[in-house]
Formats: structure tokens, C-alpha cells, sequence
């Protein structure tokens, strides 16, 4: 997803330099040239020739003749598609914040400001010191000047370098092109939980991994993502903004609740495992040796698709998950164009049961218009290649919708 684009990262002296290594080979991975500038302070905590190993080019220790700031951060043939900094010291943010270029970390960040090549940084310091007023005003001037932060990990009265993968996403989110970039974008998985008393409740089978995955990749191409998140094991990237429910009808309570969010997003995506039978819930735990045999009356629980669907108006788009077990293809494909047709969603992702927990996917993709075909592959790549199958959809009609809106004006008589 970075192919073709150049990243400048430049070091600062903190300990977490020795991060970096990792964090070259996190970008790399993801198609990315990148080229390491230094200050003094960062190459005596890491040698120039491990960042020269790890990117596949000589670090920038000092400004030359060459003005490499400006070839790298000026308009050219060579300009860079980001300034990222990593770790940023809270002496380098607070020369950045007020105009000193005194290493060549710092001045590479004056010309990207003036430039207006973007910039993120990734601070590294003690608690206290990012708890100074100073510091603290100063990432909130950078901020002003459109200069991105990425929240560092809060751990033992340290404010840690965010992980590698953490600001390879940053990264991706930041210089996303495509149809879900800025788009707004809701995902709702996990299982529900329905209680029986204070400590039983019934529940579907469900990792949220799938969501977890769509979530993710939607991030990475640029999308301002909502995860609603049930009971799930799945780990949640921290980068990802989470709202977490319980059963059905808790889930029910924030479709209404967070009524103007769906009406504002561009797609719902719904591979929540949601129960069906719903049970009225005891007051206490049932004690087991008085009572040794439970008899549970079962009603239905709130339909949550039909909820979303009414709330979510064109051009945005509705994505419902289908989820059979021991079914043929032909069975899964029927199923699915009956949720399809009787919600009125824009399409909807079949799978059968073998593939939960397990590593490898393999879904049925079916269009309202009858397009279908299938899609397979670790779980990762078959979210990232469902966002970017709609993806292409929602362009089109996002395209059409406008221009529909654009001869409607013109067609307007005249007072």
C-alpha cells in the first residue's frame, strides 16, 4: 500500500532509537522507500550502519553542498510524500515548535513546514517531561500547523515510542489515496451476550477477528473507522476507536443512540454474531444446588440490519455477513440473497462456520445487483480486498450521485 512512496524518517536521541531498525523494515514491508536522516544525539545510541542495513541506503548524518533538505523536502523530482520523526525527543518537538534548525533532524522538519510536506511525529520521552507545559504547548502549536502526533504508549511513567506496526499505520492512514480515504466508516462485530442471571449468559461463537480485520484495513487506506465491538478475543490495534456492547438489545440502544453517526457514515459493515433467542434475565446468580434442573423460555431478540439499513441513506452502503454451517455453496449463495433482498442491504459476505479460528478465509462476496464471486486468502487480505471491492462501488455511486446533483441544478428555471 506504499509502493511508490517516499518516506524521509528522521532520528532523534532518544533511546528508542533503537526501535528504528524495526520500524524501516515495518515500512518497507508495505512497499515503501524510505531514507533516514540523524542527529548527532541519535547516532550514539544507533550506529548510521545499522539504519543504512536496515533501509538499503546511507543515513543523512550532516547538511552538505547537496542541500539534501531541501532536494527531499523542497518541490522536485525527489520531494518526499512525509517527514516522519521517530522517536521524537521533546527537544527536537520544541526547536521544530518555534523555528530552530540547529540539527539536521530539525531543519529538514523547517523546509517540510514551509513546504507543506506533511509530518508526523512519534515522541519518545519520560511521563514528566511530556507533562510539561512547555512540551505540552508546543505539540499543540505543532498540532495547529497541521503537524500529526502519534499518541505514544503511556507505560511505567514513560511516554514509549508507539510500536512498529502502530506507526506504520499512522503512516498508511495519513497517506492513503483511494475511495475510503476520509470516508466514514462503521464496523460492528464481535458475539452478543445474552444474560441468563448475573454470571450465565447464551452466546454465538465469535473471535472478532473479522471485524478486528476490517476495521484495521480500512484504517490503513485512510477511513475514519467506529469499531462496535461485542465479547471478542481478538487483540484491538490501539489506533483503533472502540465502542464496546453486550447483548441485543444493548446493540439496539446504540443504533439508536448513535442515530446521526449512521446517518453520517459512508458504509455500516455487520460481521457481528448476533443471538437470535434472547432469555428475561434473573435478578441474581441462580443457585445450581436448589435448582438442578433450568428450564429457559426463549423469545426473539431485536433485528439490528433492518435498524441500521433505515438509518444509512445513499450513497453509503450496507454490508451484511451471512454465516452458515455444513452448507453447499449453492445453499450459502440462497441464503444470502434472501438477507440480501429482505433487508434491502447493499451486499452481503457469505462464509460457512469451518472457517472460524481458523487462519485462512474464504467468503462469498454477493452485489444487490448480482454480481457475486468468491474471495479467499488469510483473513487479513480477504478484509482488505472486500473494502476494496465496495470500495470501487462506493466511488462510482458517490460519482454518479454527483453528477445526478450537478444536472439537477442546471435543470433549476431561472427566477
Amino acid at each position: 500500500m506504499l509502493a511508490g512512496r517516499r518516506i524521509i524518517l528522521g532520528v532523534s536521541g532518544s533511546i528508542a532509537a533503537i526501535e528504528v531498525p524495526r520500524v524501516i523494515r515495518e515500512l518497507i514491508r508495505h512497499g515503501a522507500d524510505v531514507r533516514v536522516v540523524m542527529s548527532a544525539e541519535a547516532t550514539r545510541l544507533v550506529t548510521p550502519e545499522s539504519l543504512r542495513f536496515a533501509s538499503g541506503h546511507p543515513p543523512i548524518l550532516e547538511l552538505t553542498g547537496d542541500v539534501e533538505h531541501v532536494t527531499w523536502m523542497g518541490p522536485g523530482d525527489k520531494r518526499a510524500d512525509l517527514l516522519l520523526i521517530a522517536p521524537a525527543t521533546a527537544n527536537t518537538i520544541s526547536k521544530i515548535a518555534h523555528g530552530i534548525d540547529d540539527t539536521p533532524v530539525t531543519t529538514f522538519a523547517s523546509v517540510a513546514l514551509g513546504g507543506h510536506v506533511p509530518i508526523l511525529l512519534a515522541p519518545a520521552m519520560h511521563g514528566s517531561m511530556g507533562q510539561n507545559p512547555a512540551v505540552k504547548a508546543n505539540l499543540e502549536q505543532l498540532r495547529a500547523w497541521g503537524v500529526e502526533i502519534i499518541a505514544p504508549r503511556r507505560e511505567e511513567n514513560e511516554e514509549k515510542v508507539p510500536s512498529p506496526e502502530e506507526i506504520a499505520a499512522a503512516v498508511l492512514h495519513r497517506l492513503a489515496r483511494g475511495p475510503w480515504a476520509g470516508r466514514r466508516v462503521i464496523v460492528i462485530g464481535g458475539a452478543s451476550h445474552e444474560p441468563i442471571d448475573d454470571v450465565r449468559s447464551i452466546t454465538n461463537e465469535s473471535s472478532g477477528e473479522t471485524a478486528v480485520a476490517l476495521a484495521t484495513q480500512a484504517h490503513y487506506r485512510g477511513a475514519l473507522v467506529s469499531l462496535w465491538l461485542g465479547a471478542a478475543s481478538a487483540p484491538v490495534p490501539s489506533f483503533l476507536s472502540v465502542i464496546r456492547w453486550t447483548s441485543v438489545e444493548d446493540l439496539h440502544r446504540l443504533v439508536v443512540r448513535e442515530t446521526a453517526s449512521l446517518v453520517g457514515a459512508d458504509a455500516v459493515w455487520i460481521p457481528a454474531a448476533l443471538a437470535d433467542y434472547t432469555v428475561k434475565p434473573r435478578a441474581e446468580k441462580i443457585d445450581s444446588r436448589r435448582t438442578p434442573r433450568l428450564t429457559l423460555t426463549l423469545g426473539p431478540t431485536p433485528k439490528i440490519l433492518p435498524e441500521i439499513r433505515r438509518r444509512v441513506s445513499a450513497p453509503g452502503i450496507v454490508v451484511g455477513f451471512k454465516l452458515v454451517s455444513r452448507q453447499t455453496p449453492e445453499k450459502l449463495r440462497g441464503l444470502a440473497q434472501t438477507l440480501l433482498e429482505e433487508v434491502g442491504l447493499d451486499a452481503v459476505v457469505g462464509n460457512d462456520r469451518a472457517v472460524m479460528g481458523a487462519a485462512q478465509a474464504e467468503v462469498l462476496l454477493l452485489r444487490k445487483d448480482g454480481r457475486s464471486h468468491w474471495i479467499r486468502g488469510p483473513k487479513s487480505e480477504v478484509a482488505g480486498r472486500l473494502l476494496d471491492e465496495l470500495g470501487r462501488d462506493l466511488a462510482y455511486r458517490s460519482e454518479t450521485g454527483a453528477t445526478r446533483a450537478g444536472r439537477a441544478r442546471r435543470r433549476r428555471p431561472r427566477r
